[in-house]
This record gives structure tokens, sequence and C-alpha cells, in this order.
């Protein structure tokens, strides 16, 4: 991520570093009437730790719906709520970019730090640069590893508060449920298209894992993070494809300005084929009340729905 951290944010930190390095780590011994105060980066790690801690915790959430993790600015502000927190949680993958480097200097201090990457088996995950050298932290398109996401939370929560263990691993059984029906829904839907129809094309690459996991080949005009502006040879040769495979509906993003796909739209048209812009996915963040998709689950349920309906009908503007 080339945006720098604000200068006040940097101060700041150096200060929230320096009293953590005083401060030696701690289980939460708090009354059941206090609860565990969480801070979580994302609005997917926010929904996750609100599942998963239940009545215990109260969860504050760094970044809103619609906000984009890749080129988020922190504030002095979070570095206010992270000193304020017993627990905080992050992706990792170099996902909230600098601000993981913030969290991994805060490792073995206090709040404790529970980061989903941890608890990830490399082999699962996908690369995000030829060479191996880093990973692709769109983790959450895939609901199996976000099971392995909520594991990592509880074991997170029970270690920062022994006295609720066995009510994070209460609520840690029913989410799996839950993720398990999500994960068989999604199956469910992805079958209804044949497998040529199967092609996924959005603004930018966030979907690998989500390819991968239900049988999609997967396009994306920006890379891995949208801090990489799409070129016009990208939206050239992505237009070639998309007119040659006849491809019905290409894909907008909540947190990704629509402009690089109706460019996209445009390029298409003037090869002589009418490609439907589907609709609009979320993909690094969840949706907000108003979308019906505020929750985890609901934005995956509402992604493939959109996907499977544009693709199956040629749907959209």
């Amino acid at each position: 991520m080339k945006n720098k951290i604000k200068a006040i944010f940097g101060a700041a930190l150096s200060a929230a570093l320096l009293l953590s390095a005083c401060s030696s780590p701690a289980a939460n011994t708090n009354s059941p009437d206090d609860k565990l105060n969480i801070v979580a980066t994302t609005t997917m790690l926010a929904d996750l730790s609100k599942a998963i801690g239940g009545q215990r915790v109260t969860v504050n959430g760094l970044m809103g719906p619609g906000i984009d993790p890749h080129l988020y600015q922190a504030s002095a502000g979070d570095v206010s709520l992270i000193q304020k927190a017993d627990a905080v949680v992050y992706n990792g993958l170099h996902l909230e970019g600098k601000m993981g480097e913030i969290f991994e200097h805060l490792t073995g201090q206090s709040p404790a730090v529970i980061c989903i990457e941890n608890g990830l088996e490399k082999s699962s995950l996908l690369t995000a640069e030829e060479d191996g050298s880093a990973y692709d932290p769109h983790i959450w398109f895939d609901v199996s590893l976000w099971k392995a996401a909520a594991k990592t939370v509880a074991e997170g929560l029970s270690q920062a508060d022994p006295d609720g263990k066995a009510d994070y691993e209460k609520n840690l059984a029913a989410y799996l449920n839950e993720l398990e029906e999500a994960d068989q829904y999604i199956r469910g839907r992805a079958a209804e298209l044949a497998e040529e129809q199967r092609v996924l094309i959005t603004a930018h690459d966030a979907f690998q894992y989500f390819g991968r996991a239900y049988g999609f080949e997967v396009h994306g005009l920006q890379g891995i993070s949208t801090d990489a502006e799409a070129g016009t040879a990208d939206v050239s040769s992505l237009a070639d494809f998309i007119a040659e495979r006849r491809i019905k509906a290409i894909f907008v993003e909540s947190s990704v300005p629509p402009k690089t796909i109706e460019a996209l739209q445009a390029a298409v048209k003037s090869r002589n084929f009418d490609v439907s812009i589907g609709g609009e996915l979320f993909s690094d963040s969840l949706g907000d009340e108003k979308s019906g998709a505020d929750t985890y689950i609901l934005t995956v349920k509402a992604n493939i729905d959109t996907i499977v309906d544009a693709l199956k009908e040629g749907g959209g503007q």
C-alpha cells in the first residue's frame, strides 16, 4: 500500500506502543456486567467477533460498510480505541496495509491480539505474487476458511477471557452450523449454472478464493489490492475476452468505484457485444442494514444470488 498513515496517527501510535511495552499481558478478569471490549478492523471481522463473543463482548469496528481496507488510513481515534480494547482482531495477509505492523508490535502486550492469518494453514492460501512472496488476503470468500477464522477468534477470546471459554465454544459451535448451511446454499445456487457460464468478472481481483471453492473462473480488472489501478491494456484484454466468450454480465463492487467496470462495459460494446452490469457485489466490506446484507452470512448469500441470477439471465444494466 503506497498511501502513508497520517502523521498524527504515527505519533499517537508511538505513544501507544510505548505505553503497551510498559505493561504486561493479562487475562480479562472483568465482572459479568463488564463486557470484553473488542476492536475489529473490517466489517467482516466485527460481525464474526459479535457472533463468537455473544453477550460477553462489545465490538467496535474500525471500518464501516463500503470502506476499502486496502486504502484505509487509520486515525488517532483508532489508536484510542485500540488502547482501550481488551482484544484486537485483524485479518493479516497485508489486507490492512501498514496497520498490520501496528498489531504485530502489540503482540504479546495488552490488548490481546487475534490475527486470523495465524489460524490458517499456508497450504490453504492462494499466492498474490508469482514468486509466492505474498498471499491473497480475501479468505472470507471461501466459507471453509471463514470457519477456520471463527475457530481462531474463539480461541483468542477464550485466552483473553478464560471465564467465558464455555460461552465462546458454544457460540462457535452454533456459528459453524450456520456457516455450513451458508456453504451449502452457495453450492446449490452455483450448481444452477452450467460450467461454461461460471465466469466471474469483477472490479478487482478479490474473488479467487470464491472461484476455487465454488468452481468459477474469476477475472478482476484491477489487481488483488485496489491500490493497483487498471491500465488501458488491462481493459482492452479483458474486453476481448468477454466479447469472445460472450459473457452475459460483469459486476461492480460495493467498496470500489464503478467507473472501471463501466469503462470495461463500454470497451466490450465497441467490440459489437453488449455485456450487462449484473449488479453490485459486496467484496471487501459487508453491506449496511438498508442493503439487507449487514452480516457475513447475509452477504455471501446475497453475492451468490446476484452472480447466478445475472449469469443465468444476462440481466442487469
